[in-house]
């Protein structure tokens, strides 16, 4: 496990709390310009609302009907930068939009996706065509009779979890210091400076901060009031769920479907062998580690699945399902589904007391513009850039990224060549979670033996010692359900002997650290 550090001076310039997309990427960032900082999460990276998104990189075709044309015009001109800086994990996608007669009328469409195509900049993504259902590919899974004519148009998918991951991953690459299952118990405020107490396996340490940021998601008010602040801005929470079945259709493309109650559900090619369908809007007021996808909410996606395909969809071909708690902006919207998708920065700075910037609402598309803009606000704060300019995460590509988005393919051949004990599938998998970075999971195997125990599903020992060691992995569930998706294709037998081997894995890695730091204090080193 790589070797935590902190700042030679004993304070942090920027703290952040929480592991979420925009914690990691205000790390990712503020770490590029040189600066220092600390980022705790008390549980995994990722391990709450941003690994429960719908997975798409997208404009939100929706907000225009409620006239988030800023919003929209953002996270439009985001698509492509994203899949830019990181085409591993983030690739274009064709969505269907079915015309349904009563529903959204057809000029409305062809307005609201003409304004989609041109407010964004867009450059590489091809854009809107017309669809004769009864003769293009996409008909054939819809409803005959009901679907006729639609519209083609273009946004991205990503791995949300693996955007995290990887934003946390750069950032420690420039100096941050990430740690996981670290809690955020107190906070003291100075005049300059805070004092962070951080809980980890039953143990308390503290660190220094120049200025401190809550990016904890749907506990940002909770933290607030634990730090003393009262939030202006309000929290709505608004739970989605998705479920998981078998592939409803075969071609690569995904449906954007239009229910009665005015709600949309997307059914989006998943895995290669299923259908991701999402998601709901309901107000929720439980609490956000808690959260599952009920029954109700199960029926829903079922029953609007069922009304737009040949193929029926029901509760007992659901293989996975999950949810997530949405921390919105409170706009004072009357629906759930009409909240806000926009962040609101909120920076406390009152005099004689160092500042907090409270981080709410916001998507995952917009989460490298809401850091350039958290950091703009903290500016006056703190110390002068001492490495990138402004703007750099929209140029610098992500781990792995660094190949144009054309050439993954490219990538599995080179990969196959230099182990060619690999098989095609396996290595298409690697190069779609790791980009250049895929031989290094392999490291120095010359065989398949020689990667060690394979857990199923082309999961292998050198794999997760990996993910161990660079990508804070520290469970199966870490490993099977946020660094990738195998957790669909392991059985609960194989889950829970990779479980017993990352706890014995991990177990020795600490125990060869303790070996190693009792040798450089016998021989003086530091």
């Amino acid at each position: 496990m790589a070797t935590e550090r902190g700042p030679a001076h004993g304070r942090y310039d920027v703290a952040i709390i929480g592991g979420g997309i925009n914690g990691a990427g205000i790390a990712r960032d503020a770490a590029g310009r040189g600066l220092s900082v600390f980022l705790c999460e008390q549980h995994d990276l990722a391990s709450a609302t941003s690994s429960r998104s719908t997975k798409l990189i997208h404009g939100g075709l929706r907000y225009l009907e409620h006239y988030r044309f800023r919003l929209v015009r953002e996270a439009l001109s985001e698509r492509e930068v994203l899949w830019r800086i990181a085409p591993h994990i983030v690739h274009p996608l064709r969505f269907v939009l079915p015309y349904q007669k009563g529903l959204r009328p057809a000029w409305m469409l062809r307005l609201g996706l003409f304004v989609y195509d041109h407010l964004g900049g867009r450059r590489r993504l091809p854009g809107t065509r017309s669809l004769d259902l009864t003769a293009d590919p996409a008909g054939p899974p819809l409803q005959a009779g009901i679907f006729t004519t639609g519209f083609e148009f273009s946004d991205c998918w990503v791995d949300d979890a693996r955007l995290v991951i990887l934003n946390a991953r750069d950032a420690a690459d420039r100096g941050a210091l990430i740690r996981t299952r670290v809690r955020a118990v107190s906070a003291e405020r100075h005049a300059d400076t805070w004092r962070l107490t951080l809980g980890c396996a039953g143990k308390l340490e503290t660190i220094a901060a120049r200025v401190l940021v809550n990016a904890s998601g749907p506990w940002v008010e909770e933290v607030d009031r634990e730090l003393g602040v009262q939030t202006k801005s309000h929290v709505r929470l608004v739970q989605g769920s998705h479920i998981v079945v078998p592939a409803l259709f075969t071609h690569e493309r995904a449906y954007l479907l239009q229910n009665s109650d005015g709600r949309i559900v997307f059914a989006i090619p998943y895995e290669q062998e299923f259908t991701l369908i999402g998601t709901t809007d309901l107000d929720y007021r439980g609490d956000p580690a808690q959260v599952v996808a009920g029954k109700e909410e199960i029926a829903y996606l079922c029953a609007a699945a069922s009304a737009a395909f040949v193929r029926p969809v029901r509760a007992c071909d659901v293989v996975w399902s999950y949810s997530g708690v949405r921390p919105l902006f409170d706009d004072g919207a009357s629906e759930a589904k009409a909240a806000s998708r926009d962040y609101v920065l909120e920076l406390d700075e009152k005099a004689g007391a160092a500042p907090l910037l409270s981080v709410i609402g916001g998507k995952i598309t917009t989460y490298r513009r809401l850091a350039e803009a958290a950091l703009a606000l903290l500016r006056r704060h703190l110390p002068a850039p001492r490495g990138l300019a402004a703007g750099w995460t929209g140029e610098i590509p992500l781990p792995g990224g660094e190949f144009e988005p054309d050439e993954g393919s490219l990538l599995t051949a080179r990969l196959l060549a230099s182990h060619p004990f690999v098989d095609a599938a396996h290595a298409e998998r690697l190069v779609r979670a790791y980009g250049t970075r895929a031989g290094r999971v392999l490291g120095q195997a010359r065989s398949a033996a020689q990667l060690g125990r394979h857990f199923g599903a082309t999961l292998t020992a050198a794999e997760v010692g990996y993910l161990i060691d660079q990508e804070w992995a520290r469970t199966a569930e870490d490993v099977l359900w946020r660094r990738s998706k195998l957790g669909l294709r392991l059985s609960p037998a194989e889950a829970a002997a990779l479980d017993v081997w990352m706890h014995e894995a991990l177990l020795q890695r600490v125990s060869a650290d303790l070996a190693r730091s009792a040798g450089n204090s016998e021989a003086g080193l530091p």
